[in-house]
């Protein structure tokens, strides 16, 4: 029997804006677990899309969270790059 993967997003934070208030080496941290969800969704997407009985509702609802990750981590790096003055 092949292994059951969780398919299910993860839910979203409350807080709008929690990156804000923390340091750079927490910045990282979110930054590691953020794409390790990413690289998980990638991998449940693989798996989903290869089934013969596919869902294509779920899997578009994970590409979309997958994209909305690959954002969050986007913004989350940009704020590790300090300010350059023009």
């Amino acid at each position: 029997m092949p292994e059951r993967v969780s398919l299910r997003p993860s839910p979203r934070p409350t807080n709008r804006h929690p990156q804000m208030s923390l340091d750079p080496e927490q910045l990282q941290e979110r930054i590691v677990a953020l794409e390790i969800e990413h690289r998980d969704l990638d991998e449940a997407i693989a798996r989903l899309a290869d089934l013969p009985t596919r869902d294509d509702l779920l899997l578009t609802r994970l590409k979309k969270r997958k994209l909305q990750l690959k954002d969050q981590i986007l913004q989350l790096k940009m704020l590790l790059v300090p300010d350059i003055p023009a």
